[in-house]
């Protein structure tokens, strides 16, 4: 073994055709930084514009999420690689608390709550098993709450981002879905980051030949004639720094950036669903890696669950993002057939190293509304059809009322944003209504049916959940990692 445990094999250089290289190898350190790098690229795209939309700082967001992926990679002991981006499943939870009047302090204060939940999920899947998570949440349930969270966000695309300039957020769409499906390999892993720069390079062209815009202007809060490409804010930003600490500014807007959170019962409740997103996210990912790699990793599926809960609670802690398993770098493992966390380790360092840079943070925080509309039209409709790719991929019978009722009844009630008021100061609505109603439902429609439709239920196995365009393929990747496979 070498300095800090990995053994370095094929002599440094790329593994041959058919050969890995395994958690605990590494290649050269030249190597092995490359790949890092490779790895910041591939998250870096959701990871900065997740917190933009959810009104938190991307500049903190980007360094907590290297510190969170170190804080995973030794909870997991090195078993399971994988880097922790910004999560999308609390967007839906955010937007709604930020509707309610909620500021940043309510918005992490609810997510740190909801880390510190998925933790002692962790904790107890770890100790009782994998069983009992299929048992409480099956592939149906899970399909059902991972597509209301993605729908729910409909309306933010449609009446926030989109209308702040139409034709940008068209062509920034069509390019997104263009680079995700034409590209191949690595590059058709990271359309959403290219995305984002053809975006933003569109929004300056447009500046430059037709003017400015009069549309919405979010630092204004309202509608007025302005550039699409405002760069005030990175000129007077540092080159080195901490993130800046939450303030108001002359508007009287907040200005995110790291603060303490606060803690509210009922803007708790609507983000406690993305745990359920959450622990399915995670089961996914580690029985790809586990298929990928050839090792049973159920015993460190606890383990790698409660290390993400600790990562989006440390997070949230210092006014940063959720965190979760990223479907794009475990892409690009499969795509390089290399496993080592040597390279996590690698990436979680440049990523604290570009929390540093306070410039770097004001330039995406400046990124058109326009640009995001685009983005963000993708991102919420996959987060919504990988509810489906769970029951596909699970062979759920939509034909057996008990799978149909209780998920139909939730999705609508999350989609249409209904609200059950039950106090005066206390309603359940959206995205919390719905999940409540689907599990609830769920298993007393199991309970009260005839013992013929119990026994026709399918879909009791595992769930594989991806978070963006051209991110992952298991079967693909698979095939890839193990060519002489019979």
């Amino acid at each position: 073994m070498t300095l800090l445990g990995w053994r370095v094999v094929h002599d440094g250089k790329t593994p041959p055709p058919g050969e890995v290289v395994r958690p605990d190898e590494r290649l050269s350190w030249p190597r092995t930084i490359g790949l890092g790098a490779q790895h910041v690229v591939a998250m870096f795209g959701a990871t900065f514009v997740f917190p933009i939309v959810m009104g938190l700082n991307p500049q903190l967001a980007i360094m907590m999420s290297g510190i969170a992926t170190i804080c995973f990679l030794l909870i997991v002991q090195g078993r399971v690689p994988s880097y922790l981006g910004t999560s999308a499943s609390f967007v839906g939870g955010v937007v709604a608390i930020r509707a309610q009047g909620g500021t940043s302090p309510d918005v992490t204060g609810a997510i740190l709550i909801a880390g510190l939940v998925l933790l002692a999920c962790g904790v107890g899947i770890h100790f009782a098993g994998s069983r009992v998570l299929h048992a409480v949440l099956p592939p149906v349930v899970t399909g059902a709450v991972v597509m209301l969270i993605g729908f729910n966000l409909a309306p933010v695309v449609a009446n926030i981002y989109w209308p702040q300039d139409q034709w940008v957020a068209l062509l920034t769409m069509l390019a997104v879905m263009a680079m995700a499906l034409g590209f191949r390999g690595f590059l058709g892993r990271i359309a959403v980051f290219l995305g984002l720069i053809f975006g933003y390079l569109l929004s300056w062209i447009f500046d430059l030949v037709f003017g400015k815009i009069n549309s919405y202007d979010p630092v204004a809060g309202k509608v007025t004639l302005h550039d699409r490409v405002n760069w005030a804010g990175v000129k007077s930003a540092g080159w080195f720094g901490f993130p800046p600490h939450t303030s108001i500014g002359p508007d009287g807007k907040e200005i995110p950036g790291w603060h303490l959170p606060h803690l509210n019962a009922v803007f708790i409740l609507l983000v406690l669903p993305a745990v359920i997103a959450l622990i399915a996210e995670n089961t996914g990912h580690v029985k790809a890696v586990a298929e990928m790699t050839r090792t049973d990793l159920d015993p460190s599926m606890g383990r790698a669950i409660a290390a993400d809960g600790f990562g989006t609670a440390l997070a949230s802690a210092v006014g940063g993002s959720p965190t979760t398993t990223y479907a794009e770098n475990i892409g690009v493992m499969a795509a390089t057939r290399i496993y080592s966390t040597a390279a996590y380790y690698v990436a979680a360092i440049v990523a604290i190293g570009f929390g540093l840079l306070p410039k770097f943070g004001a330039l995406v925080q400046a990124t058109p509304g326009g640009v995001l509309g685009g983005i963000t039209v993708v991102l919420y409709g996959m987060i919504g059809l990988l509810g489906a790719k769970i029951w596909k991929e699970n062979g759920v019978d939509f034909g057996n009322p008990i799978n149909l009722v209780p998920v139909a009844a939730g999705i609508i009630l999350a989609i249409g944003n209904t609200t059950l008021t039950i106090a005066k100061n206390f309603a359940l609505s959206g995205i919390a209504l719905g999940t409540i109603v689907t599990i609830g439902t769920y298993h007393v429609a199991r309970a009260i049916a005839p013992p013929h439709l119990r026994e026709q239920q399918r879909g009791e196995g595992a769930v594989v959940v991806v978070d963006a365009p051209g991110a992952y393929d298991e079967s693909a990747a698979y095939e890839e990692s193990a060519p002489d496979r019979t």
